[in-house]
């Protein structure tokens, strides 16, 4: 009976409706994946539950008030990489894009999908050497047993079949083969590594979502970097091609800074820990002296990885020709009124919603999450008009954004002098129960919420509304459904949680007024409405729902599964 109880669970129920739906829009061409897709969620949901029904998960510091989220988080990337397969297809039938794209696309929905399976290896491994503390039959621990193995020996076979299809020798399938088992093995690796370092910070789902997606970028990047040492190590094929042979100079350049400013905490954290060691033995100095000795080093090494260390990446490995700097300054230039103005406006909506917001959240009574969404309607003011007319300057900002938190989060957690303290009291102004002082996450998830549906939708893309996904779900429906549901909600969802009734019909009321409103406005600017308004009706449904029942931190997930439906 408690089995069957914590099996209906309306998070776990839309999920399996969100696999549904992308199942039920595979055309035969992708019946491999499909079924790897069927099976991946079989044995997350299996884990999801077990997980809940044992004293495994206690085993993890997760992010307290919130469930597993297994489910959730080991589909939503793979549910996003099938989509964009059956868009490609689309294209491919056509003649709109190389059979070479689609391929390309087919090795990324398997390095994501092993990546995610590698997880839930591991985590089934957990849950079977974890003592029964509850006392099931020896039925219950055989029957998980035989699913894992089922499961594992069925994806194994679908993705052998999968990667001969698009191999053309034996030892190509075999490296490839190898390569998504990489993928899997480092996963796992990295989630337990993140589990250690970031205790009660998130919850399982939610960081299975960002080991993924790191390890997939990482992936990227190393594949390219010993394809361009040595081409005989690696084929070319598992080699990253945007669209064609080159991607473009904005998606390298984001690639570049990102994966360079993660990087940068590793080495810089031994860099200052002997230098401190070696001035602590020689020296006794005032603690002052000691910050100021920091953050000349931090600084210094930030600004030698910025303007040396990761350009000459680009333009060894990437062909990069020219310095990014001088790239960027080229581009913002080439269209200085429409840029410059644009950059001028951001900053001025910026700088007066933040001022105005940190004064109320400091001396007034409002409702924190209330004044977090502001910060989502801010969202709807900066990004819409640049997506519509300026889409490659956004796709371009949303970069220099991303580095912007990422360095202003390394200062705010080491407290570099003299801004680290200053940026702490700040940001904890608008954290919620989501967020914790050792990691603060709330405006990663906005940003990349609104920007990876933009820059997953840069290349091929027969659906106008899928780079909205981000700025519709979160800057207009979530807003909308908190604000009403706050103010005027008095039917449930459920018992235990606060989402109403009326705030979801509100979030999906308004995300498809807005739709009306920028279906038009894109017509104006050439795009053709090519969806059907029940599929877009679904997909908001769908995204709203996941909203009011789930526990994970919403602004990562719902864009996603909002994104990969609209691609459909």
């Amino acid at each position: 009976m408690a089995l069957s109880s914590s099996m209906l669970n309306g998070e776990r129920g839309v999920v399996v409706l969100i696999v549904c739906r992308v199942l039920y829009s595979l055309p035969l061409s992708l019946l491999c994946p499909g079924l790897n897709l069927a099976i991946l969620s079989l044995f997350a949901l299996f884990l999801d539950i077990r997980l809940d029904d044992s004293a495994a998960l206690s085993r993890f510091k997760t992010r307290p008030g919130a469930s597993s989220g297994i489910l959730l988080g080991a589909v939503t990337l793979p549910t996003v990489m099938i989509s964009k397969l059956i868009q490609l297809t689309r294209a491919y039938s056509l003649q709109q894009i190389e059979l070479q794209e689609l391929e390309h696309m087919t090795m990324q929905y398997w390095a994501t999908s092993a990546s995610c399976f590698g997880v839930l290896i591991f985590l089934c491994l957990v849950v079977l050497s974890t003592p029964n503390t509850k006392r099931f039959p020896r039925s219950f621990c055989v029957w998980d047993a035989t699913l894992s193995i089922f499961c594992v020996a069925s994806y194994a076979v679908t993705c052998c079949v999968s990667l001969a299809a698009i191999s053309h020798t034996g030892s190509n399938t075999v490296l490839k083969l190898m390569w998504e088992l990489y993928h899997g093995l480092v996963a796992a690796m990295l989630i337990q590594r993140l589990l250690d370092k970031f205790p009660s910070c998130a919850s399982i789902g939610e960081l299975l979502l960002v080991t993924v997606g790191l390890v997939l970028y990482f992936g990227d990047m190393l594949a390219c970097t010993i394809a361009k040492v040595s081409g005989s190590l690696i084929s070319t094929e598992l080699v990253s091609i945007k669209y064609g042979i080159r991607r473009s100079e904005i998606s390298i350049i984001i690639q570049g800074v990102v994966l360079g400013l993660l990087l940068f905490p590793l080495f810089i954290k031994y860099a200052l820990h002997l230098i401190e060691c070696y001035f602590n033995k020689r020296y006794s100095e005032p603690r002052r002296s000691n910050e100021m000795r920091t953050s000349l080093l931090f600084f210094s090494s930030l600004g030698f990885t910025l303007v040396v260390i990761i350009p000459s990446w680009m333009q060894i490995v990437q062909d990069f020709h020219v310095h990014p700097l001088l790239w960027v300054l080229t581009f913002v230039f080439s269209e200085p009124l429409k840029r410059l103005s644009l950059c001028i406006y951001w900053v001025s909506l910026i700088f007066a919603s933040v001022l105005r917001f940190y004064n109320i959240s400091k001396n007034s009574k409002i409702e924190r999450i209330l004044l977090r969404k502001y910060y989502h309607l801010l969202a709807v003011l900066m990004f819409v008009p640049a997506l519509i007319f300026q889409p490659k300057f956004l796709h371009l900002a949303f970069g220099a954004a991303l580095a912007v938190f990422l360095v202003l989060e390394i200062m705010r957690v080491w407290r570099i002098w003299p801004l680290g303290q200053l940026i702490h009291q700040f940001m904890t102004a608008f954290t919620d129960h989501r967020d914790s002082d050792l990691l603060i996450v709330s405006h990663f998830s906005l940003l990349l919420g609104c920007a990876l549906p933009i820059w997953m939708s840069s290349g091929f893309n027969d659906r106008p509304l899928a780079p909205f996904a981000g700025i519709l779900s979160l800057g207009i429906g979530d807003t909308m459904a908190s604000i009403v549901g706050y103010k005027y909600g008095v039917l449930r969802w459920s018992k235990t949680g606060k989402k109403t009734i009326e705030g979801t019909a509100a979030g999906i009321t308004s995300v498809l007024a807005a739709c009306s409103i920028l279906l038009p406005l894109l017509a104006s600017t050439g795009y053709i409405f090519t969806e059907h308004w029940f599929s877009l009706i679904l997909a908001v449904t769908v995204s709203s729902l996941l909203e009011a029942y789930t526990t994970q931190l919403d602004n990562a997930f719902i864009p996603l599964i909002f994104y990969s439906h609209l691609c459909l």
